[in-house]
């Protein structure tokens, strides 16, 4: 049992108390003194009449009582309920059932003497009642209860960083020096060696500055996080957060952008004061976009206009007429191409740091970070996941091993497998599986030489991507899907892009060959041909009609059509001439191998998901070793030459250890160990 000591403190969850419930309590009393201090008549008329008037009334016998206020001189009749339509002009329901007429009179002691006169008989009361301070309140409560909400308005309505007269304040959010921070160090980013290094230099300087200024370096002042989404760049801006030991600002460029003139600017300017107090520290953007877009692209005005002055006021604070040492921005964005000119320039940020898709090994060590607080089989082959997912960003990859585990928990595995990791890329890839779609027999042939025509021929061709799967399994909006390994080139020829068109034309060649008629299945087949068809022409120059010319559309010449109209035909003539020969080239390959197509799509009809190895067995091996088994033979052998380097020193050291014990000598320290 533990000590008393050692036991955790019981939180206190009573709720906070909030001076907004005291103002309510207070302006609700103060209406309900002011509702409950029209006395008898509550709920009826009070009309107010000359003294001549009241003496007429109390004469003609229209006073059912009366009563004396000698607070304030006033006297106060009780009509009679059948003369209150005579006095008021309108009945019980809307003057209540108990309306009263009232007059200033000269006294309040000769009242009884003036009743006696005029003949009344009813009871008469007195009363030296707060009627005037209710009078009083009745004028200044709406004063009081605008003054309260204008004090209201201006805290923000009790809420933190609120307030009309915040509006301009900055809306970052700051971890400061010494705090736990955000949770994530550079050990959770994997596969982006190089930005890590990139951002591990900018913590290093803000941890020991004089490590550089000896040398005569600078800090930078920015960094700009470039890359595709899901790449990690605000989990690098995370991890910076976590490792450098000074003050992090972290905002978003759409928290600058206001609809109010001159906000956007205001808050620039309340964050580098902020930052410019609590230097050195950094500051992260997160797309930046939002509010680092070209100026004068745009003929519109207002918000764009206010947009503008809020890039101009970024641009002054990062590197204008006045000192900013002490601050290093960080920026992220996946849409660098419309960042403004002189954001990206030398002084604002001396980095570009880009953050691409992971290739292979990469891909390998990212998994190794997600499977981690996954409980997976031991024998999993992590290599073939990352096999599996060519041009899978780190988000994609986390999802793959969050998709996966919730499968195992849907089949009641006690681990997750090899086949949950396959069943989630499915699911993201393809599509969720419908199960309940129903095909004609006819429907399900089509589809299965379809498949089966992609699958052919890029097994036959030497620059195809080499397949991984073919399935006639209907999955989001197809049909039928094949699983291709893309090879990651750094470069790409035109026999490899003519290769790719010709495997994806396989499909509809394979329906006109063997069903005698094509379908619409082919829709994004044909989509895909042409977009690739096209860039070979028009941008990329591989055409013998029009080499070696590029018709990029840049916006920044201020045209959109770079090319004449008898240059416009030309370039459909060629895309035209691509697409047709290598359809042509599909239907020669798939007619010299028709057998073995046709027993390919037997057996797709049979299995409805076929393999790899289904594929070899029919059509033997490739003869062409693709580029992702060379990226992993290279790291494997660079992993051998770490391991056997690691190897090398550990004995050298052992040697210098037993050396040092022979001669009676303390070890000499090794580099890096000095501090430990």
């Amino acid at each position: 049992m533990a000590s008393p000591e050692k036991q955790p403190q019981q939180r206190n969850n009573m709720p906070r108390f909030s001076l907004n419930w005291l103002y309510i309590v207070i302006i609700a009393g103060l209406a309900y003194i002011l509702y409950q201090g029209q006395g008898e008549g509550s709920g009826s008329v009070d009309k107010e009449v000359t003294y001549t008037d009241f003496k007429q009334y109390v004469r003609d016998g229209y006073a059912k009582s009366v009563t004396v206020n000698k607070t304030d001189g006033k006297a106060r009749i009780t009509i009679a309920p059948e003369k209150i339509r005579e006095v008021f002009k309108q009945g019980v329901d809307r003057v209540g059932k108990a309306p009263t007429v009232s007059a200033r009179i000269p006294s309040t002691d000769r009242v009884e003497e003036f009743l006696e006169e005029e003949g009344f008989s009813g009871t008469v009361k007195y009363e030296e009642s707060d009627r005037l301070l209710m009078n009083i309140l009745g004028s200044i409560l709406p004063i009081v209860i605008l003054v309260v909400l204008w004090f209201w308005m201006i805290r923000g309505s009790g809420g933190p960083g609120g307030g009309i007269f915040s509006v301009g304040k900055s809306k970052a959010k700051l971890v400061e020096k010494g705090e736990k921070g955000t949770g994530v160090t550079f050990a959770d980013v994997a596969g982006q060696e190089g930005a890590k290094q990139e951002v591990q230099e900018v913590v290093e300087f803000l941890k020991n500055p004089k490590k550089f200024t000896e040398l005569g370096g600078k800090i930078p002042k920015g960094a700009l996080l470039v890359g595709p989404p899901g790449t990690g760049k605000t989990l690098l801006a995370k991890a910076v957060a976590g490792e450098a030991d000074v003050p992090f600002f972290s905002m978003s460029g759409s928290d600058f952008v206001e609809m109010f003139v001159g906000v956007g600017a205001s808050r620039v300017r309340d964050l580098f004061r902020q930052a410019k107090e609590k230097a050195p520290c950094i500051i992260f953007i997160d797309e930046i976009d939002a509010v680092g877009r070209a100026r004068g692209r745009s003929v519109m005005t207002g918000g764009n206009d206010e947009r503008e002055s809020t890039l101009n006021q970024l641009l002054t604070e990062m590197d204008g007429f006045g000192t900013n040492s002490g601050v290093i921005i960080l920026a992220a964005t996946n849409r660098v191409d419309i960042l403004d000119k002189a954001l990206l320039r030398a002084g604002r940020f001396d980095r570009q740091i880009h953050v691409d898709l992971p290739d292979l090994p990469e891909r390998v060590a990212i998994f190794n970070v997600h499977l981690k607080p996954l409980k997976y089989d031991e024998n999993l082959d992590i290599e073939l996941l990352a096999r599996q997912t060519p041009g899978f960003s780190g988000a994609d990859i986390a999802n793959v091993c969050n998709e996966a585990a919730l499968i195992a928990a849907r089949h009641n595995h006690e681990k997750v497998v090899k086949q949950d990791f396959l069943d989630a890329v499915d699911r993201i890839i393809g599509g969720l599986e419908k199960k309940t779609k129903v095909m004609t027999e006819g429907e399900k042939r089509t589809i299965a030489l379809h498949e089966a025509g992609h699958a052919s021929v890029s097994w036959l061709l030497e620059h195809a991507n080499p397949l991984i799967k073919v399935t006639i399994v209907p999955r989001g909006q197809a049909l039928g899907a094949a699983w291709y390994l893309p090879e990651e080139r750094s470069i790409t020829t035109k026999e490899q892009l003519l290769d790719e068109v010709c495997a994806t034309l396989g499909g509809r060649a394979a329906e006109e060959l063997f069903t005698g008629h094509v379908s619409t299945g082919a829709l994004n087949d044909l989509e895909t041909v042409t977009k690739r068809c096209y860039g070979m022409v028009a941008y990329l120059g591989m055409s013998e009609a029009l080499p070696n010319v590029c018709y990029y559309e840049n916006q920044e010449y201020g045209f959109t059509k770079p090319y004449s109209e008898k240059t416009a035909e030309r370039i459909d003539e060629e895309v035209n001439r691509l697409i047709a020969e290598q359809y042509a080239r599909a239907k020669k390959i798939l007619s010299e191998n028709r057998d073995k197509h046709a027993a390919l799509a037997d057996l797709l009809v049979e299995r409805e998901v076929i393999y790899r190895e289904d594929v070899e067995q029919i059509f033997g091996p490739r003869p062409w070793k693709s580029r992702a088994d060379e990226l992993l033979e290279l790291q494997e052998q660079a992993n051998r030459e770490r391991a056997e380097k690691m190897a090398e020193e550990h004995a050298r050291r052992k040697e210098q250890e037993a050396a040092a014990d022979a001669a009676g000598c303390p070890p000499v320290p090794q580099k890096g160990e000095e501090d430990e």
